[in-house]
Order: structure tokens, then sequence, then C-alpha cells
């Protein structure tokens, strides 16, 4: 579903091709001596905000599917992790390595020590700082390669499910890892596709926002503020925004 400011944006590109098609009506009286202004030079900026209006879309588009693929990815860990500890328990693991082992269990579940807190949201934002719960992305993949390193040290823990092997563990931390780069990395190319297009809609002195002020002005100087050409175009509405 396209939110407000995506529709805001295209609204304002429809506007300004619709200013485009009065300046085409006038024909050569429509004669402006600034280059910016000329109609090949609106047909390009109009273009050019389409395109970029466009990557913001698409490039959105990757950055919720990225998300998605990490919620999926983590969806599993918490329970695994349990799984982990019962599987060390039956080992001949030391008591003071599987207490080890559980720190790392009770922070991958979003617990303090004291079992007294409930699990933090995980689909919250990462915090900018440490919580209490410790539960951001960051922190669960660095509390999950804790617990494997608990387990690289006990010689019995061997086993038989596939998905509880050191191997597999390592691979389940390495695809964490990649989930999690990967929503950084759509989040940063979105966000400088928006400045990109916000530049290009309103930002700049030869904006889509900007240019259509001046074009208006520009019919106006021509056939006269109470003139029907001007208004025409007078109630064409352009506004920024910068979402």
């Amino acid at each position: 579903m396209a939110t407000f400011s995506e529709i805001g944006h295209a609204k304002n590109i429809a506007n300004f091709q619709d200013l485009i098609a009065f300046v085409e009506s006038y024909g050569s009286i429509y004669n402006p001596s600034k280059n910016a202004l000329k109609l090949p030079q609106l047909n390009a900026l109009v273009t050019l905000s389409q395109t970029h209006l466009e990557e913001v879309i698409t490039k959105n588009t990757i950055y919720n599917n990225a998300v998605n693929e990490r919620i999926i990815e983590f969806a599993n860990l918490k329970g695994l992790s349990t799984r982990i500890i019962n599987a060390l328990e039956t080992t001949d693991a030391t008591k003071e390595k599987v207490n080890n082992a559980k720190t790392f269990n009770r922070k991958l579940q979003g617990k303090r020590a004291s079992q007294t807190t409930t699990a933090a949201d995980t689909n919250a934002p990462a915090p900018n700082t440490i919580s209490a719960s410790q539960q951001s992305y960051d922190q669960q993949i660095q509390h999950l390669t804790g617990l494997i390193a608990v387990l690289q040290t006990e010689a019995s823990y061997t086993p038989n499910e596939t998905d509880l092997t050191i191997a597999s563990l390592s691979a389940k931390q390495a695809n964490l890892n990649a989930k999690n780069n990967a929503v950084s990395v759509a989040y940063a190319n979105v966000s400088n596709s928006r400045i990109t297009r916000n530049n290009t809609l309103y930002n700049n002195e030869t904006s889509l926002v900007q240019t259509a002020t001046e074009v208006k002005k520009y019919i106006k100087s021509i056939f006269g503020a109470t003139s029907q050409e001007y208004a025409q175009v007078k109630g064409i509405q352009f506004k920024k925004i910068k979402m």
C-alpha cells in the first residue's frame, strides 16, 4: 500500500505534468529567457522526478523484504537456544559450563538473571543503548556467538540432531549476520534515494516545486494577473513533502 507521502510526491509530479500541458497549449507565446523554464527542460525535469520517485519505491520494497527475511531468520532463535541448553545438560559438561551457557540463553530469551522480567519486543527498533533485556538483533547474534563459544569448549557436546551441531549453529550465526547486514544496507540505499528524490522535487533551486512556482510567475507576467491563462495554472498546487 502506498503511503501518504508517496501519494503526495506522485501528486506533485502529476500536477507538474498538468502545468506542462498548459505551457504547451500557449505555443510560441511561452518563451522564457531562463533556460530552466523552457519546455524541453520542464519535460526533462518531470522525467527525472518520476525516475527518482520510482527508485525510492523500488528500494523501499527491497528494504521491507530484507526486514521480513530478518524476522523469519530470527523467529526460531529463542526456541533453538532452549534446545541447545537441554542438549548440553545431557552431556558431561560441568555445572559451571552449563550455567555459562544458560547465561547466554537468558539474554537471548530477554530475561534478567533474576528471571523477573518479561522478554522485550524483538520487533521494535534496535535500541541505541544496551537495554536490560539486550534484545536488539545485534545483541541476539552476540549472545548466540557466546553460546556457541561455550559449546566449542565441551568435547562431549556431539548431538545427533543436525540443527543442534556446532557446524549448523555456526551456519545459523552466519545467516543471522547476513540478514541483519542486508537490512542495514537496504536502509542506507533507500535513505540515500529519498535524499536524491527530495533534492529533485523540493530542495534545489531547480527543483520541481521551485520551477513550478517560476513557471506560474512567468505565465502571470505574459498574460497578466487577471487573465484566463493565469487562472488556469494558479490553482495547481505543489506541496513540499520531506518524508
